[in-house]
């Protein structure tokens, strides 16, 4: 899921939000993100909760990927923190 958060709050513009079954899944879904960015020439800022895998957040400034397992990302539940942001599909938001 990707939200559009600009002018809701100034930490970023965008939140994109997907998960994992598994601590395992987790780790290798935010290896991947970070490689594929890499390769677009970005790196991220910084990369949080890596020890424990149940929620890593890898900040790329205006873009902040949110990577939970399941349990945990039921249980904060981002999607209606946000409410009012805007939902992007993911074709859209290469363009961006």
């Amino acid at each position: 899921m990707i939200l559009d958060v600009h002018g809701l709050t100034t930490i970023a513009d965008f939140f994109v939000i997907c998960s994992g079954e598994s601590t395992p899944q987790v780790k290798a879904i935010e290896e991947r993100v970070v490689e594929k960015l890499k390769e677009e020439g970005a790196g991220p800022l910084r990369i949080e909760g890596l020890r424990y895998c149940n929620w890593v957040l890898v900040d790329y400034g205006d873009v902040i990927v949110h990577i939970f397992q399941e349990e945990t990302r039921a249980f904060y539940e981002l999607e209606k923190l946000w409410i009012d942001a805007k939902r992007l599909p993911r074709d859209e938001f290469h363009d961006v």
